[in-house]
């Protein structure tokens, strides 16, 4: 099996089709969606039927989770909080109900999901460094998760009670080592490198590619200026940022 595992998709429609369409063209058999489908972007319906169309395995995050309600419950930035609103005012009762019902972490096959942290996810802790890390291995009982979030791709591996970071283009999977693995964002990257991030896990080779993909960036900003969103979020697709 060939799984492609998605994160922080964020209302990106270009993007999401560019590597939906990437993925299929890789032979995945089966798509993972890690959470934050909605939000900063301007296609929030239309990415919800995409990945609903995918009948996938998948968790919320912190921006479904703030779109499925009727006004904000914690402190968004004023640009997050506008894109915020104006995502509410876009999606339909339907939508927003799947969002609201979606778990924050699950199992599929020999992996974990979610969107932020083992320890705490519905707390929307950031993972960033080897202690960040560290809460969440304690409460990891598979050896590989994947996680999203903070929007960078990175690898964390605990072996031998010792945790590891690295930033790479392949992870082979061995025994007796845990992983904790961050896929990038689809919609939304801030590592400074402007093309769609996702991941690919090949199961029966238990080796984790991550890859980064081209879409059509000048029509996901055009998007944004049209619907009135802050110009801001047009601009970071560009650099990444």
């Amino acid at each position: 099996m060939r799984f492609a595992i998605l994160s922080d998709v964020h209302a990106n429609l270009e993007a999401l089709e560019a590597v939906l369409a990437d993925a299929r063209g890789r032979n995945c058999t089966d798509f993972v969606c890690l959470g934050d489908v909605v939000g900063y972007n301007a296609n929030p319906h239309e990415c919800v039927e995409r990945i609903r169309e995918l009948d996938c395995p998948i968790v919320k995050g912190n921006h479904d989770e703030q779109a499925a309600l009727l006004e904000s419950s914690s402190d968004f930035n004023p640009v997050a909080e506008r894109a915020i609103q104006w995502t509410r005012d876009n999606l339909s009762e339907e939508d927003r109900k799947w969002l609201r019902d979606l778990p924050l972490q699950r199992q599929v096959r020999d992996f974990t999901i979610v969107h932020a942290t083992l320890d705490t996810p519905s707390q929307w802790g950031y993972v960033f460094n080897n202690l960040d890390a560290a809460a969440s291995f304690a409460y990891q009982h598979t050896g590989v998760c994947f996680f999203g979030h903070t929007h960078v791709a990175m690898v964390f591996m605990r072996e031998n009670g010792e945790i590891k970071r690295e930033r790479m283009e392949y992870v082979r999977i061995k025994p007796n080592t845990k992983y904790f693995i961050n896929t990038g964002s689809v919609g939304q990257p801030r590592d400074g490198d402007w093309r769609a991030a996702y991941c690919i896990y090949d199961f029966e080779r238990n080796l984790v590619q991550q890859l980064r993909i081209k879409y059509d960036l000048e029509a996901a900003q055009k998007k944004i200026i049209k619907a009135g969103l802050p110009p801001l979020l047009a601009e970071r697709l560009a650099i990444g940022r």
